[in-house]
């Protein structure tokens, strides 16, 4: 008899409503795959791109979720890096972390220190990753240099201000509301703004020159400004959009705010090689465990409420990161 599980999948897009719990098939793994139990499943904004159309590279019917801690129950016959009962996380692969269960290809598994919990490490590893990648690989920030950080109160920024202060970076950060200004402060930024400020970049002109990056994941409405508060060979690295997709520019824009680099990285193409993923992780495993990096303020629901999560985190009603927890 066929094992099932259950997992959340989706036919169509929309709101958070086209999410459906249903029981599905579960089978034994692929050779090259391990299969896991969840324990802790991150939820993160590319969820909510795919599920929403934002992202269109996922074909439907879809399942979803792209990070999650789990203990291993099974192993394919071809893989020998894990075994059955080792605590592991992934980021990337197929979609389908909304799950009790799941196999997965094992070059995409990373073995966990046993220091860190397990939602602790589901808030972290795609944040986390994604922080590493942005402020190391993509536009790597030196000490005294000045950078830009939207949403420094969201769960990526939250890491990214702290490893920038440890860094020894300026950091200037934005916020969506008044109610999280002390919260971006925390999490390490030397100055904070409110995004939406008409005077938003004349007050960071005031502070600096000009920053060296920006780091842009709120797209339509910070974008033009994020550019104008480069200084001259400055870079903007827009990694995210959730206020809508940025607007077009051409390179002739680039050229008249000072020679301008613009780039639009994914995680994908920063962890596709499977020892540059494993560095990746250890180099944020070491930041946490040295205090670069603390505990991340973290808002459980159980699995079945995937649906209010989305509609928490599009709402900007979040400070932190959200872990769903499977029961039992």
């Amino acid at each position: 008899m066929q094992r099932t599980t259950h997992a959340f999948q989706y036919s169509k897009l929309g709101d958070p409503d086209v999410l459906s719990w249903d029981e599905i098939p579960l089978d034994d793994p692929a050779s090259e795959d391990v299969q896991l139990k969840h324990t802790a499943i991150g939820v993160n904004y590319l969820d909510i791109y795919q599920r929403s159309g934002a992202d269109r590279s996922v074909v439907l019917p879809a399942r979803i979720g792209v990070e999650a801690v789990g203990r291993i129950e099974a192993v394919g016959d071809a893989q020998n890096r894990f075994k059955t009962g080792d605590r592991v996380a992934y980021v990337g692969g197929p979609p389908g972390g909304y799950a009790l269960r799941r196999n997965i290809v094992a070059s995409r598994v990373i073995k966990l220190p046993d220091w860190i919990e397990d939602d602790v490490a589901a808030a972290l590893m795609f944040k986390g990753l994604t922080v590493e990648y942005l402020i190391n690989r993509c536009a790597p920030v030196r000490p005294g240099q000045t950078v830009l950080f939207h949403a420094a109160a969201g769960g990526v920024g939250s890491i990214a201000c702290q490893w920038l202060r440890a860094k020894g970076v300026t950091t200037i950060g934005t916020v969506g509301s008044e109610e999280k200004l002390e919260q971006a402060r925390l999490n390490g930024c030397d100055h904070v703004l409110l995004s939406h400020d008409p005077e938003f970049v004349s007050k960071v002109r005031d502070l600096t020159a000009g920053v060296d990056v920006v780091f842009d994941s709120v797209g339509q409405s910070t974008f033009s400004n994020s550019l104008d508060c480069l200084r001259p060979r400055g870079t903007m690295v827009s990694f995210g959009a959730t206020s809508g997709a940025p607007p077009e520019i051409s390179v002739a824009d680039l050229v008249g705010r000072g020679s301008l680099f613009l780039t639009r990285p994914s995680i994908a193409h920063y962890t596709s090689d499977p020892q540059e993923y494993q560095e990746a992780a250890d180099t944020l495993f070491r930041a946490v465990s040295e205090g670069m990096i603390r505990s991340p303020q973290i808002t459980r629901l159980p699995i079945q409420d995937a649906p209010h999560a989305h509609a928490l985190m599009e709402s900007r009603q979040t400070t932190g990161s959200l872990v769903l927890v499977p029961e039992g």
